[in-house]
């Protein structure tokens, strides 16, 4: 399986990029810029037109080589923290000036273009006003606006869809070898997101802190109620991210120390501790950035959770993303009016713009699920 073949649902976008990438086509430039919902397969469409660009070799090779930072002509920013520092993104421009070492294009990824600050993206901007020659830019981003218009007004456009489930669930099915039902089901409740089918489909783990999150939610009927499960709808979440960070840490740790040629479990130097400090300052950053991601995650799986509760309450006849939960769903919505329901997806809206906003996330969860109980209408009637 080739990286274009795990762009699924992404016909229009990977013809374009196949023809921009032909030798002499009119249809390449010097910058792209690719937007999408989470989980459409920005940085996959990236690393794929970047392969294709640096030419020679075999394809899987050349495939290999660019997911493995070991391309000397690709340089590709992906972070875990909370914002691209402006030392990162000088970095990357020093790079574009220097000619391709053995490839026809040099090609620079910036997989998360929505965490620049403004002063940051002014870095970037100098380089797209006057780009070197054969140097190419790839920027993601889930939406245009989440980049400054003086940027994407110097860049050409691919906008990503979000896929079909059934398209998700076959390429889950090949890729990881799972049932075809279970991927089926990954794919509905991760509502399409390819990475977080993905994890339901393959951890266990996983989709049992989802399956809990989801069950404390609809439990929730009080304001002392609301106050607990916060409590643990933030644990969870913090499995979570622990889930996908802890492992990474130590192997990076691990290698350093390699690096550094210091046995496991032996003393480091004085004279190399900055490494390991600065080392274990950048998983700080990723694990504050991996939890607000993962309460992210929560309030996403609680949105689509209200909006089968509206879709039972208005009779719209549609198939529901939380397909187990349908009994618990059908309960909820009779329980309450698809008014207060309304209110509720505005209140999912309103915590997911706090946590963008570095608001703590105990007191965005507590603040959502009061709202949800429905005291908080009761209080202002």
């Amino acid at each position: 399986m080739t990286l274009w073949d795990e762009l699924v649902g992404q016909r229009s976008a990977v013809a374009l990029m196949k023809e921009a990438a032909k030798p002499d086509s009119p249809a390449m430039t010097h910058a792209w810029l690719i937007t999408g919902p989470p989980g459409s397969g920005r940085s996959t469409l990236a690393h794929a037109f970047a392969a294709e660009l640096v030419g020679a070799g075999e394809e899987e090779h050349r495939w290999n080589q660019v997911v493995a930072g070991s391309n000397p002509d690709v340089s590709i920013l992906a972070t875990d923290r909370v914002t691209i520092t402006i030392d990162e993104v000088r970095a990357l421009v020093s790079f574009s000036y220097f000619s391709p070492s053995q490839a026809p294009y040099r090609v620079v990824v910036i997989e998360d273009a929505d965490r620049m600050t403004e002063r940051t993206s002014n870095v970037l901007l100098k380089a797209l006003e006057e780009p070197p020659p054969q140097t190419v830019w790839i920027l993601c981003a889930p939406s245009p606006a989440d980049v400054l218009p003086t940027i994407r007004s110097r860049m050409r456009s691919v906008t990503l869809v979000v896929p079909e489930r059934d398209e998700v669930a076959q390429l889950i099915t090949q890729r990881e070898g799972v049932d075809e039902d279970v991927a089926r089901l990954a794919a509905q409740e991760a509502q399409s997101h390819i990475g977080m089918a993905t994890r339901l489909a393959t951890d266990p783990d996983a989709r049992s802190r989802r399956d809990a999150s989801i069950r404390a939610v609809l439990g929730v009927s009080s304001v002392s109620g609301a106050v607990k499960t916060a409590a643990e709808l933030l644990e969870l979440a913090k499995q979570d991210a622990a889930a996908l960070v802890d492992r990474l840490d130590a192997k990076e740790r691990e290698s350093l120390l390699h690096s550094l040629g210091i046995a496991p479990g032996g003393a480091v130097p004085a004279a190399m501790r900055s490494h390991v400090k600065s080392l274990e300052d950048d998983q700080k950053r990723r694990a504050t950035r991996s939890l607000r991601d993962a309460v992210d995650r929560v309030l996403v799986d609680v949105m689509s959770l209200m909006r089968d509760v509206l879709m039972v309450q208005v009779e719209a006849g549609v198939e529901p993303i939380n397909v187990q939960h349908e009994g618990l769903v059908r309960e909820r919505a009779q329980q309450t009016t698809s008014e207060l329901t309304m209110l509720a997806l505005d209140a999912i809206d309103e915590a997911r713009a706090r946590m963008a906003q570095n608001s703590p996330p105990l007191l965005v969860l507590e603040a959502l699920l009061i709202e949800l109980s429905g005291r908080a209408h009761t209080a202002a009637a």
